[in-house]
């Protein structure tokens, strides 16, 4: 995360200084105008109350579309197939182990929840594995942003309906929690869930609870509730494919994403402007702020 004032320049990291939040912002200079973000997601940050100084905020959208797209789709065919099972077993030198039949994508209907970039670009990973895809979305997208031609439904629908859920929305307080007991209740028989987005989005013992009861019929996750803590129900369930969130941790999308950065940093400095604000900071005279 770069930090722009005036005059000078800091770099700093979310991890050491911990949440961007009222407090921490309340302290910051006033010379302090621009904050560029090396992040998709950027629920670390307030950008509400960095807006109301007068703080713009910029991250990184479409750098980590195709990585975290692959990822999902790993966990996709992870989750119908159960590779964890074989996997293990054959690392343990038991051969299969203890797998059975499980299912392939071809078929079924995947329900993506948040069809933005990076479900935009699972639609296109999606489609050729012959899964028929829907998505649930704020709005219908334009058409160019689905050449595809996935369905859209209602919420609702997405989940009484999808043989595979995968999630991919912003955290925010709207989506905390989102998916929980009343959703995987409406779910069918068997549904597998796949989350590359937040932890936070799912409810991780109301996750557990269906895996143990076979409502769900596995998991693939990049991330979690508490990360770096995870849920003992999900890593003892050999029916869970688990990622320590590594969804973008690939040298192409890491340099995308700098150069991204750097490309904000530059724009600040340059035309006292971001490129890629976010959507609480977007609507201030890109900044209200000149260098």
């Amino acid at each position: 995360m770069s930090l722009l004032g005036r005059k000078s320049i800091k770099f700093t990291l979310s991890q050491i200084t911990g949440r961007f939040d009222q407090e921490l912002i309340d302290v910051l200079p006033s010379s302090l105008r621009f904050v560029s973000h090396n992040g998709a997601g950027y629920d670390s940050i307030d950008a509400a109350a960095c807006a109301a100084r007068g703080i713009s905020v910029s991250n990184t959208p479409g750098a980590v579309d195709a990585s975290t797209a692959d990822t999902a789709m790993y966990l996709i065919i992870g989750a119908l197939r159960r590779m964890h099972i074989p996997y293990t077993a054959l690392r343990a030198g038991n051969w299969r182990g203890r797998m059975g039949l499980s299912h392939e994508p071809e078929g079924k209907t995947l329900g993506i929840l948040g069809m933005g970039g990076i479900g935009t670009a699972l639609a296109r990973r999606a489609a050729p594995f012959g899964l028929k895809i829907q998505y649930h979305n704020r709005s219908c997208v334009p058409n160019e942003q689905n050449p595809m031609g996935a369905k859209y439904v209602s919420f609702e629908e997405l989940l009484q309906t999808s043989d595979v859920v995968s999630v991919h929305l912003p955290l925010n307080a709207g989506t905390r929690g989102l998916i929980g007991r009343n959703e995987f209740a409406m779910m069918k028989d068997g549904v597998v869930l796949v989350n590359t987005a937040r932890g936070s989005i799912v409810n991780e013992d109301a996750l557990v609870e269906a895996l143990e009861s076979g409502k769900v019929w596995g998991a693939g996750l990049d991330v979690h509730e508490h990360e770096p803590e995870v849920h003992p129900g999900l890593i003892g369930n050999e029916n869970c494919v688990l990622l320590p969130h590594v969804g973008t941790a690939t040298l192409e999308t890491q340099r995308k994403m700098e150069l991204l950065v750097i490309e904000n940093v530059r724009s600040a400095l340059e035309r006292g402007t971001l490129l890629t604000p976010v959507m609480e900071t977007r609507k201030m005279v890109n900044g209200n702020s000149h260098l």
